[in-house]
């Protein structure tokens, strides 16, 4: 579900990207409030998707641009091998565990996009077979995609989580703030 995002200092760009990448994190978040890890983890249709898996994946895959726009390797590699392990948790992980650790990348994520000297400033893509071969993109490309991928599984979570008990985004949100 959509809410309000603040609007942003004038001229401050990275902050009205990183507000709209914070909104739809709110959406996934919200969509596991008051659920039990078997609930979170549950797939109420035909798809794999679980709620605890969208958060698991969300924060991988952040983490993973995070780290590729730095540079880095993501702390998890994934291949079309493992691909599924991404959207489910294992032995030791929680959803509360998952909510830590997403608020680190999150953090991070910040931090990283604040410090660039130029959100025109490129990186490579990796040569994974989806990308064009040597394709650079922009941080602003960067915050825009992670916009769209958490924005994408904000809206599978709702899907979900209505499927699971009937819970809508508006209820949720209106629990979110008597919380």
């Amino acid at each position: 579900m959509v809410t309000h995002v603040p609007s942003e200092a004038p001229g401050d760009e990275r902050g009205a990207l990183l507000s709209f990448i914070e909104e739809q994190r709110g959406g996934i978040r919200r969509a596991l409030l008051g659920l039990t890890e078997e609930q979170a983890a549950s797939r109420p249709s035909a798809s794999e998707l679980s709620l605890s898996g969208l958060l698991k994946h969300v924060a991988e895959v952040e983490q993973g641009w995070i780290a590729r726009a730095k540079g880095e390797a993501p702390a998890v590699k994934r291949d079309e091998s493992n691909w599924h392990e991404c959207f489910v948790l294992v032995e030791g992980e929680t959803v509360a565990s998952q909510l830590a650790h997403w608020e680190k990348v999150a953090a991070e994520t910040e931090a990283f996009l604040r410090s660039v000297p130029s959100l025109d400033d490129t990186f490579d893509l990796p040569p994974d077979p989806w990308f064009p071969p040597q394709a650079r993109v922009s941080m602003r490309w960067l915050a825009l995609h992670l916009i769209r991928e958490t924005a994408r599984h904000a809206g599978h979570a709702d899907i979900v989580r209505e499927s699971l008990d009937g819970a809508t985004a508006f209820e949720l949100v209106a629990r979110e703030r008597a919380a």
